[in-house]
């Protein structure tokens, strides 16, 4: 039997290092932002593949059901995805190049539309009188005298791209396929790498929750926001508004952004109808229809589907976009939510840390699952 002495040593010295391994860890993680914001051309890419990889699987494996080889499988989804890629591109891409390409005509119009309510402010009639000749004789002005063509596929548009563009495009479009291609493979080599059963099941179960949960938040909320899109473009038909489709797409693709998304759409939306209508409260009804089928989606519809499976806490959600927009920029904003999903997956699977029970207590550094839902373990009993 160990001496108390010694085993006082001994748990002082795992303590020590344990903190060198937690305070090592905690500067890299402090590290990994700038890191993944450096290496943005490789990072970026492979994150938003491995994602929509995850979210085609329930797809590949449909498919491999019926009988289906996994590289055919992986390639028909890899066709399927550049199909709505290019669809989506050709109905937001090449209209909204138009009316970029018209805004300095429009001007005085949204101007004058907004004279009633500048007339009471004029230190917004200077600042908008400043920006106006800013636009005027600025980027947007040598835009419309430039005669570029708007891209009309993704084809035509990683030709008109920078050769770094290309690259990432086609990397991304490998990792999604091979990904595909040997996810049955990879999967039943991860599973089978286990020493036990029931590690083999605790990996099993880690894996499906994380494509369950991150496919059925992606494909459900890319199927809410199309319906929403579709929403908003025929009542924009309704009204007259130009680019009916385009502005759908504008408002089902932002709607992946929670919060600051349907803002963004709905400050373009009022500035679209401001350079189309004369009447000022006219132009505004474009933008208060979207803000109406968005209040309807958001808290009956989505709750309503989604369900409290896949409800997030708000705060960690707008961390998460504040997070990752800060080191992607817009493309990270819209990842933000599935790396959410999949974080929390895997933390749930492998349980919540405690930090300061590891270092000061006795116990381990984290709390496993079993032991957050209230079962007691076992206490193992001295002999004698």
């Amino acid at each position: 039997m160990i001496p108390t002495d010694e085993q006082e040593v001994i748990r002082r010295r795992d303590r020590l290092l344990a903190s060198i391994a937690l305070c090592t860890g905690l500067g890299l993680l402090l590290a990994l932002p700038f890191a993944l914001s450096a290496g943005a051309e490789f990072f970026l890419p492979l994150t938003a593949a491995l994602v929509v990889a995850i979210a085609l699987v329930p797809f590949l494996e449909w498919m491999e059901r019926r009988r289906v080889p996994p590289a055919l499988a992986a390639l028909i989804a890899v066709i399927a995805f550049l199909l709505v890629a290019n669809t989506a591109l050709v109905l937001i891409i090449v209209p909204a190049t138009d009316w970029f390409s018209i805004l300095p005509q429009r001007l005085p119009r949204i101007q004058s539309n907004l004279a009633p309510l500048i007339d009471y402010y004029s230190q917004l009639q200077r600042f908008v009188d400043e920006t106006v000749q800013m636009l005027a004789s600025g980027p947007v002005a040598a835009a419309q005298t430039a005669a570029v063509d708007a891209p009309r596929s993704l084809l035509q548009f990683a030709a008109t791209s920078a050769p770094s563009a290309i690259i990432q495009m086609v990397f991304g479009l490998l990792i999604i396929y091979f990904f595909l291609a040997g996810w049955t493979k990879l999967r039943r080599r991860t599973i089978n790498s286990r020493d036990s059963f029931d590690g083999a099941m605790a990996v099993a179960r880690v894996i499906q929750n994380v494509v369950d949960a991150t496919s059925a938040y992606v494909l459900t909320i890319a199927t809410v926001n199309l319906c929403l899109g579709a929403a908003v473009a025929l009542s924009l038909w309704l009204v007259g508004m130009p680019s009916p489709l385009m502005w759908g797409g504008i408002v089902a693709l932002l709607n992946f952004i929670p919060y600051f998304g349907p803002m963004l759409a709905a400050v373009l939306l009022a500035l679209g109808g401001l350079m189309v209508f004369d009447d000022p409260w006219w132009a505004l009804l474009p933008s208060a229809l979207q803000v109406g089928f968005h209040l309807v989606e958001a808290n009956i519809v989505t709750p309503m589907i989604l369900g409290r499976r896949l409800t997030m806490n708000p705060l960690l959600i707008l961390v998460s976009l504040a997070f990752w927009g800060w080191v992607w920029g817009t493309p990270g904003a819209l990842l933000g939510v599935p790396l959410l999903i999949i974080i929390q997956t895997v933390v749930s699977a492998a349980g919540t840390p405690d930090i300061a029970g590891f270092l000061f207590e006795r116990g381990t550094l984290v709390v496993s699952p079993r032991k957050e839902n209230g079962e007691k373990e076992e206490t193992p009993v001295a002999d004698g």
